[in-house]
């Protein structure tokens, strides 16, 4: 980043979550990441660094190596006018959403991540002029818990996700219940993911969103927000999928995009991409393929039919690569707590022994290889507690993940051959 040409007024608010808080280069493909912090939690411009450092590491070194160098960026740590920071957060602030303002955007350290704009994302195989359109998927945990360790049988009818939608309907952060199931788009199976993709097009809540070259154009901006007009969606997509066609308008239209939208995700989810090194996990068995709690999976229940359980996903698709990654989550919570707390009352014990044990990093190749440790039978060391620890870590991160899906219209004179998952569109899946 050229520090003396920084200009808050060429960037913009993009979005935050419980971490930190993104703001876009109007004209450049990128983005800076900025920590948040509650008013009265101050850390020191070196622990900041090392925070930001970390993140690049652990992507790098960790999640790249299990989903593959082309499905992750990393970013980089880079350091900004402090004056420039300040004048951006003042610029921002009132389009910050008022359910994520507890906490305050870092103005004092000067540092930040930079990464790509994935929403308008430009390479070398795509010409300035076609647009683009992103979207942005957060699937959540794709599987039922399969430890021993769980005793809520609860848990092992219904998934994780369907049953936190109960409880945040009930304290009021969303309106209505979604139809999505995570384990519907993990299953593999087209008619279940092409149920749960509609599902998040009806009540996208914070796991779907929209992008045309760059700017938001479906998805909810805010927990109390109208759920979103599907014509106004086909409106801007129908360039997208019918650019000459007699699809004027109308009730068919705005089907026919849709259906045409789902279609296209679908394929791009199912398709290889690079290999990254999930072979070297097999953190089964797996649990049960179909949650009781699926909209899906209740009404072919009422017809009389069973569910689809799964065709499977393709080994080299991204959607298969993430639930191996969730699946290191070997023990549940259940399982994990009580050795989660022998790593404390060790620590307690020494202290010292923090830095040596790479609690909190670095997140370097020893650090990854001891995550390929799939074995479950407790031996009573810190080292093994440790370990499924670090490993329920790196789960939680895959079950939270974003899945962004870059599209390009491929034009008929284009040299470079579209991806073989759909002819008529460029896709890229990170």
């Amino acid at each position: 980043m050229e520090e003396e040409k920084m200009d808050e007024n060429e960037w913009g608010y993009h979005g935050e979550g419980n971490k930190s808080l993104v703001v876009a280069h109007a004209q450049r493909c990128v983005v800076l990441r900025f920590l948040k912090f509650p008013p009265n939690r101050k850390k020191t411009s070196e622990e900041i660094f090392q925070h930001l450092q970390d993140i690049v590491d652990f992507g790098k070194n960790v999640m790249k190596e299990f989903l593959g160098e082309n499905c992750v960026h990393c970013g980089e740590v880079v350091q900004l006018p402090l004056e420039f920071v300040k004048q951006l957060c003042l610029k921002i602030q009132s389009e910050r959403p008022e359910s994520r303002c507890d906490k305050e955007l870092d103005t004092l350290s000067g540092y930040a991540m930079c990464l790509p704009n994935l929403t308008r994302l430009q390479t070398y195989r795509i010409a300035e002029h076609r647009p683009i359109l992103c979207v942005e998927i957060k699937p959540k945990c794709g599987f039922i818990p399969f430890s021993s360790s769980v005793t809520h049988e609860m848990k092992h009818k219904v998934c994780r996700y369907c049953m936190h939608q109960h409880l945040k309907v009930a304290t009021g952060k969303w309106k209505q219940i979604s139809k999505y199931c995570p384990l519907d788009l993990f299953s593999g199976n087209k008619q279940r993911m092409h149920f749960a993709l509609k599902s998040l097009l009806q009540e996208s809540q914070n796991n779907l969103k929209i992008f045309k070259n760059g700017e938001l154009i479906y998805g909810c901006g805010d927990a109390r927000s109208p759920v979103a007009d599907w014509r106004e969606l086909a409106y801007h997509l129908k360039p997208f999928f019918f650019p000459s066609n007699g699809l004027a308008g109308g009730a068919h239209c705005t089907r026919a995009v849709i259906r045409e939208l789902v279609h296209v995700i679908t394929r791009v989810l199912l398709s290889s991409s690079d290999k990254g090194q999930v072979g070297a996990l097999r953190p089964g068995p797996w649990g049960l393929h179909v949650c009781e709690a699926s909209p899906f999976s209740r009404s072919l229940h009422h017809q009389g039919k069973n569910t689809p359980e799964r065709s499977g996903l393709p080994k080299g698709c991204l959607l298969y690569k993430t639930l191996q990654v969730q699946m290191l989550d070997l023990l549940d919570i259940e399982g994990l707590y009580p050795l989660y707390n022998r790593v404390e009352r060790y620590l307690e014990e020494f202290p010292k022994e923090r830095k040596m044990l790479q609690i909190d990093g670095p997140y370097d190749e020893a650090f990854h290889q001891k995550l390929l440790d799939l074995s479950t039978e407790d031996d009573g060391t810190v080292a093994f507690a440790l370990t499924k620890v670090q490993q329920y870590r790196v789960a939680m991160t895959a079950k939270d993940c974003s899945i962004m899906i870059a599209l390009s219209p491929c034009l008929q004179d284009a040299s470079v051959k579209p991806n073989e998952t759909d002819k008529q569109w460029l896709c890229w899946a990170y």
